[in-house]
């Protein structure tokens, strides 16, 4: 029974694939899973593969990060090149940006090598609002215009990152108003320790939007729920001095 492998499956776009513990599992634009044929995608990007006990989730591509998550975001991890995790959750969710296009994985086993406490798991069933501190509601306003494809997306699978353009002027705002938001979100992030939205120091990463976006419906910063944000023209008008 000691060796008994426990069982892993991929979700993408409708599809299931029962791994197999034997063989590396690559995901990329080719290899096991082609997520896409996307030339700002690494050929072979993840690789999964059984070892010591445990399934491991390794970052083979140069330049693109992944960002995993448990079921219900309580626990989040920043998959840089080069780095692996173990995959310890029943239920989680792998999802990465390539040039316009963001993508999400989802990843099932049939036994959890970690568990979180009863608490945790209140808290990220949505009895209990967890967001930082002194995030306005400007702020997760534009969160939810940059994250609204994959907020209205069901399932798991593909949708398109807005440029910042386009999210202005979904909300109405000059863009000089969404950057300058834009980089006070960031900013406050960066200062509570999340990963990706600064390229090094004093100066913030270039694919800033596509981390942000992540991380916020990873960590269920901001939920299908929120979409009615986008609908309050009194929020979208309102003074910039909430900031």
């Amino acid at each position: 029974m000691g060796d008994q492998v426990t069982e892993l499956q991929i979700e993408f776009a409708g599809e299931w694939i029962t791994l197999d513990p034997e063989r590396p599992f690559v995901i990329g634009r080719e290899g096991d899973l082609t997520v896409d044929d996307n030339q700002y995608l690494h050929r072979q990007f993840l690789e999964i593969r059984n070892q010591d006990g445990l399934w491991w989730l390794s970052n083979v591509g140069t330049r693109l990060s992944a960002t995993v998550s448990s079921g219900g975001g309580a626990v989040q991890s920043w998959l840089s090149p080069g780095a692996r995790l173990p995959i310890v959750f029943s239920e989680c969710s792998i999802v990465f940006t390539a040039g316009p296009t963001t993508y999400e994985i989802g990843v099932h086993s049939d036994e959890a090598a970690f568990a979180m406490s009863t608490e945790h798991r209140r808290r990220s069933s949505g009895e209990t609002t967890v967001m930082p501190v002194g995030l306005t509601q400007l702020q997760k306003l534009l969160i939810v215009a940059l994250a609204e494809p994959m907020l209205r997306r069901d399932g798991v699978g593909v949708s398109e990152l807005p440029s910042s353009g386009a999210a202005a002027e979904r909300l109405g705002w000059t863009m000089s108003r969404f950057n300058r938001k834009l980089d006070n979100v960031c900013d406050k992030l960066d200062r509570m320790g999340v990963q990706g939205l600064r390229g090094g120091v004093g100066k913030l990463a270039s694919n800033r939007r596509a981390r942000l976006v992540e991380y916020a419906v990873s960590s269920q910063l901001v939920t299908r729920s929120d979409l009615a944000l986008l609908d309050d023209p009194a929020l979208r008008d309102a003074d910039d001095s909430q900031d």
